[in-house]
């Protein structure tokens, strides 16, 4: 019986469908450190795409490494990752990030940190004037309920009153 002549291996990229050196959901996850869940979560929110093998099974090109990376240390800074996938986007067809393009998506993400930070100290400022009473309708509550906007609508809990209309605004836990 004649050998089978050896299989060419596939490209990800050329041929469209996953090759020898494509890495499994499960792969992916161990180099990044990160669950599987994280992956197929990552791949529902349009920040990665895999290649399914004949037999439905996720295969991802090396490169994706990289890819996580970049999206684990945008969280990580605080970047959504909805910004982050509008970020993504922006690279020529779907490529990974390289070293100019890192550049690039940290420097746009500057004026989100710069906010980001400007509020936590404005915050941090306002800590102690806190007492912790639980009326949360305190005029002198800058934290929870700024400008005392909940006592327009009366006495009381306002936000535990779930449920409740409340005239057009919605609390941070009903939305």
């Amino acid at each position: 019986m004649a050998a089978a002549a050896p299989s060419k291996p596939r490209s990800f990229k050329a041929a469209g469908a996953p090759g020898e050196r494509d890495l499994t959901v499960g792969a992916v996850a161990a180099r990044c450190g990160v669950a599987v869940s994280t992956i197929h979560f990552y791949e529902a929110e349009g920040l990665l795409r895999s290649m399914r093998t004949g037999g439905n099974q996720r295969r991802y090109p090396r490169e994706i490494l990289r890819r996580v990376a970049v999206i684990k240390v945008a969280q990580r800074i605080g970047i959504p990752l909805s910004v982050v996938r509008d970020a993504l986007a922006t690279l020529p067809n779907g490529r990974t990030p390289t070293a100019r393009d890192w550049n690039k998506l940290s420097n746009s993400w500057r004026g989100l940190l710069d906010d980001r930070i400007a509020k936590l100290v404005r915050l941090r400022g306002k800590l102690d004037e806190c007492i912790g009473c639980g009326c949360l309708s305190l005029k002198a509550c800058p934290l929870r309920n700024p400008g005392d906007i909940l006592g327009e609508e009366g006495p009381g809990p306002r936000l535990l009153e779930i449920g409740r209309p409340r005239a057009g605004r919605l609390t941070p836990r009903e939305r």
